[in-house]
């Protein structure tokens, strides 16, 4: 994948520019700020709108969730594309996306846009008691694991759901001083070392303008 993807710039559009010029891209909202950063950056014709990160702990209703935000905004917008990756819908949404003629992100997970499948297997071949963390989910570790999971209440659940991993690997977008630290408060609230990986968003922004690029006039 490239670095530094352009292909969808010679169609940015104006600020004054209609949805109806535009492309929609229905994201997991675990993904959604960092695709909108990218898409900022790049100046592309594309608003998104994200799907709560939380679908992610029901997996089942994340091709349902997409195929209902997709038909809204299709009324309105040029085209739609959808990102996320497969997330645990063992091939649902992709029924979704052929169903409505819509191109996603590849990949069967978020951890592959970041650090790369190959990569992401290595970790599970050399520890398979792997825990990935991204930046999102350090930012609400508090909220997306340790609320919903019920471990604020109850911590001796934490041996039900954690006994069999052996680490924690924060795949790090944008590393700072403040998101190291919440990593290791992370880590430490399950009892697991961390490990960073730092990854950038390179992957993410090449998989990204690769469906845009899809969706623009130059692509049709």
């Amino acid at each position: 994948m490239s670095s530094s993807p352009t292909a969808p710039t010679s169609t940015t559009a104006s600020s004054t520019s209609s949805p109806s010029d535009r492309v929609a891209l229905v994201a997991c909202g675990a993904i959604a700020q960092p695709c909108k950063e990218i898409v900022e950056r790049h100046g592309w014709p594309v608003d998104v709108h994200p799907l709560p990160p939380l679908l992610h702990n029901q997996p089942q209703r994340i091709a349902g969730e997409v195929r209902r935000m997709a038909t809204d905004l299709g009324a309105s917008y040029a085209s739609v594309v959808v990102g996320y990756a497969d997330c645990g819908t063992y091939g649902a949404l992709d029924a979704v996306c052929e169903e409505l003629g819509l191109a996603r992100l590849p990949g069967l997970h978020c951890y592959d846009l970041y650090a790369g499948p190959s990569r992401v297997e290595r970790f599970f071949a050399d520890q398979p008691g792997t825990y990935l963390l991204t930046d999102f989910l350090v930012r609400s570790f508090a909220r997306t694991v340790i609320q919903e999971l019920g471990l604020d209440r109850y911590p001796d659940l934490r041996d039900t759901y954690f006994g069999q991993y052996t680490r924690v690997v924060w795949l790090a977008q944008q590393p700072d001083d403040e998101l190291r630290a919440l990593a290791e408060q992370a880590a430490d609230r399950i009892g697991l070392p961390l490990t960073v990986v730092e990854t950038g968003d390179t992957r993410l922004e090449a998989a990204l303008a690769d469906i845009v690029a899809l969706e623009t006039p130059a692509g049709r």
